[in-house]
């Protein structure tokens, strides 16, 4: 039965593949994105009441909007201005993605299969150019509504960094024991780990785009479940009165991705370093890495 669902989803696409790809043919999603993140503060000896301010501090960084702009080819992907509500702006705590999105336009082209990110990092803009991620999509039989839009399982499997765990105030440690764990951490840096990502995509929408890296499906992806992050549709508008500029992006230093991941590192544990001494006066107030 679901075969010959995805069968006649498959001739309906013919059908309504003419109007799709017109000249001028451009698409507009919402996105809603979140990552969870588990952080040990035992070790910390912050006070519960602020524990609960970085919590929320932390939930502010790791969830957003995004509004994703496509045509047939290309495709924008950026994430909605918001104002930092937490006090003191943040109180010193950074929020660092290795690897992941960008702090500015993210531009795929699904034709040359290259992306352009805007990110700054440490006061500097760069253009993280490179080539697009290929999925080895499966296509699963399993489909559900989102929306108003009948959708297809994909899922493929990727190698990524190995998880750290995370604990908060390392400042609280002895040298011996900050040794220790910064030993661990440098052995376990190149380690990686197999992860199974979850795509539904739409017929009814016959573009090959997603959000941010996701791409290469028969149809618009509406839903990804990435390990610790959830992209969710939430809104659909085909062929906007007002259409947008989509083009690639060109404000700052050209880098590629592995560059880029390099000099973070590296820049990263440099501030570590600096901040020790204030850490271990403070007692919290650090910089938070995910992934590798």
């Amino acid at each position: 039965m679901k075969s010959i669902l995805f069968k006649s989803s498959l001739i309906f696409l013919l059908f309504i593949s003419s109007s799709i790809f017109a000249q001028d043919f451009q698409g507009k999603v919402t996105y809603m994105s979140k990552t969870t993140l588990d952080i040990d503060f035992s070790a910390s000896g912050i006070p519960a009441d602020r524990i609960q301010m970085i919590k929320e501090r932390m939930k502010n960084n790791l969830e957003g909007t995004y509004e994703f702009t496509f045509n047939k080819t290309a495709s924008i992907y950026k994430q909605e201005e918001k104002l930092d509500q937490s006090p003191n702006g943040g109180g010193g705590m950074r929020m660092m993605f290795m690897g992941g999105g960008a702090s500015g336009k993210y531009y795929k082209n699904i034709q040359t299969k290259i992306l352009a990110k805007e990110n700054e990092f440490s006061g500097k803009f760069f253009l993280i150019k490179d080539s697009l991620t290929s999925y080895n999509w499966k296509m699963e039989q399993e489909t559900k509504i989102i929306g108003q839009n009948l959708c297809f399982k994909a899922t493929a499997v990727v190698e990524r960094p190995m998880k750290r765990e995370f604990q908060f105030g390392r400042g609280s440690q002895t040298e011996e024991q900050r040794k220790e764990a910064e030993k661990k951490e440098e052995e376990n840096k190149n380690m990686k780990e197999l992860i199974t990502v979850t795509a539904w995509y739409t017929l009814d929408i016959p573009v090959s785009h997603g959000p941010g890296e996701y791409w290469g499906l028969p149809g618009l992806i509406l839903e990804i479940a990435d390990d610790n992050t959830q992209i969710l549709c939430t809104k659909i508008v085909i062929n906007p009165k007002e259409k947008e500029d989509i083009s690639e992006p060109s404000k700052g230093k050209v880098i590629s991705q592995k560059e880029y991941d390099e000099m973070v590192v590296e820049k990263t544990k440099e501030m570590r370093e600096r901040m020790q001494n204030e850490r271990q006066k403070s007692g919290g107030g650090g910089h938070i890495r995910i992934g590798g």
